[in-house]
């Protein structure tokens, strides 16, 4: 095929998505004691639930939306869940048919994806890009990490965060959040732990995680002791939060976590995947390389407070 034959695949593909996801897609404006603010959205359920970026309705119990075909309406904040950085709302009034929801899992680097929202104010734009890369790891305001997010060169701008990002099928896969850098743009995925999230704020307006109450780095381990535990890295504890359940527990810092709950633990970021709702409460076993030796301790997590 020529390059023009290729230019028009291309052209047909992100206007077929733009036909399909524009009208689920909302400018949303939220008055707050913060004072004004703007994003985007976009319809997931035929009820008129409407899922955003938490940083977006920050502060505010509701806000306005207006979708491409001059509807407006009223929306009230269900749930906000800054450590994902995903909040929900509900739409007063009838919202346009939802977006179909995907699975970035199904993402690959290069493929072609289209950023819909509403950046700068100017409503109803979209911009296509690929896929830049995969995985990438996102701190957010709450100061907890983002896991899996996509890595996008399709151009965002601010007013862009809460919109879609969709695969060239028009499903959703992520929620543009941030922009990192000139071309280089994020979104948070949809996958399995985000649904969850989702469907958590829908119905309760929150997100319970359980709390250790540590921070650390990832270290690689001895080739003996890598081969001991099963992993070649474990987790320093860098600093333990006092009264926390880790400090119940007796860990120090200048402790290798190796194991938790039965699962080596190799990042901060797989601490934060065990810490689920289910957990909360619940004994677990942490093991530690101290001075020398392994050291098992029993700890019991706590519901994380400042979700």
């Amino acid at each position: 095929m020529d390059d023009d034959g290729l230019l028009d695949a291309y052209s047909r593909t992100v206007m077929a998505v733009a036909t399909r996801v524009l009208p689920s897609v909302a400018s949303v404006t939220v008055q707050s004691n913060r004072g004004a603010g703007s994003g985007s959205a976009s319809v997931i359920t035929p009820d008129g639930f409407l899922l955003t970026s938490a940083h977006v309705v920050a502060g505010a119990d509701t806000a306005e939306v207006g979708f491409a075909d001059g509807t407006s309406s009223r929306v009230d904040v269900v749930g906000r869940d800054p450590l994902s950085d995903l909040a929900v709302l509900h739409a007063r009034s009838a919202t346009p048919h939802p977006v179909q929801l995907g699975d970035a899992a199904h993402l690959r680097v290069g493929q072609v994806v289209v950023a819909l929202g509403n950046p700068l104010g100017l409503a109803g734009s979209v911009t296509a890009g690929i896929v830049s890369a995969l995985g990438r790891s996102l701190p957010t305001r709450a100061g907890r990490v983002v896991d899996e997010v996509i890595q996008t060169d399709a151009a965002l701008n601010p007013g862009n965060s809460g919109g879609v990002l969709a695969d060239s099928s028009g499903r959703m896969v992520g929620v543009n959040t941030a922009l990192a850098g000139i071309g280089v743009g994020m979104a948070v995925p949809i996958n399995a732990t985000t649904r969850e999230i989702i469907t958590a704020l829908m119905t309760t307006g929150r997100m319970r995680r359980a709390w250790l109450g540590i921070a650390g780095a990832q270290v690689p381990l001895s080739p003996a002791l890598a081969a001991r535990v099963g992993s070649p890295t474990g987790l320093q504890v860098a600093g333990v939060s006092p009264g926390s359940p880790a400090a119940e527990a007796g860990l120090l810092r200048g402790d290798i976590v190796v194991e938790l709950a039965g699962q080596p633990v190799v990042t901060a970021t797989m601490v934060q995947q065990l810490m689920v709702e289910t957990a909360i409460d619940k004994p677990i076993e942490i093991t530690v390389w101290r001075n020398g030796a392994l050291v098992d301790a029993i700890t019991v997590p706590r519901e994380l407070q400042d979700s």
